[in-house]
């Protein structure tokens, strides 16, 4: 029995991390002809990308875990100091997120032109909607 729950867990987590593998693939690809990169733009794109996503990625894990897990609880029990504590904390991760904003700009200042730059926010807007729309597709066609 127990060799059945970690061969299904085993299974479960590389399912998971394919649909990940997907789904990054294909806003690789979005975001690639969203902004018409060239290959020598691509080349130098992407690792500065990817590296803001992870520092994104890791901000928002530790929000969901300094924040939202506490109010998840019994929200009422909070005290006033608690609550502003959570403000706060809020406030300083939405600050990070904005200087995180800002330096993938600086850094991107000298591989893409400042169109493109501008144009990147609504390529990963465009790209949450259709991923959204694709994932409320699929649910709607399941029995």
């Amino acid at each position: 029995m127990k060799h059945i729950l970690i061969l299904f867990l085993l299974i479960a987590t590389t399912a998971s991390a394919q649909r990940g593998d997907k789904i990054k693939a294909y806003k690789t690809a979005f975001i690639t002809e969203s902004l018409e990169l060239t290959s020598d733009e691509a080349e130098k794109f992407w690792p500065i990308y990817n590296a803001h996503e992870e520092k994104l990625r890791t901000l928002r894990k530790q929000e969901r875990k300094e924040i939202f897990e506490t109010i998840k609880g019994d929200f009422n029990s909070l005290s006033d100091a608690e609550a502003n504590a959570l403000l706060e904390k809020a406030i300083s991760l939405k600050e990070k997120e904005f200087l995180y904003q800002k330096e993938l700009v600086q850094n991107l200042k000298g591989i893409l032109p400042a169109k493109k730059i501008l144009k990147l926010k609504r390529a990963e807007e465009e790209f949450k909607r259709t991923l959204l729309n694709k994932m409320k597709n699929r649910r709607g066609e399941r029995p």
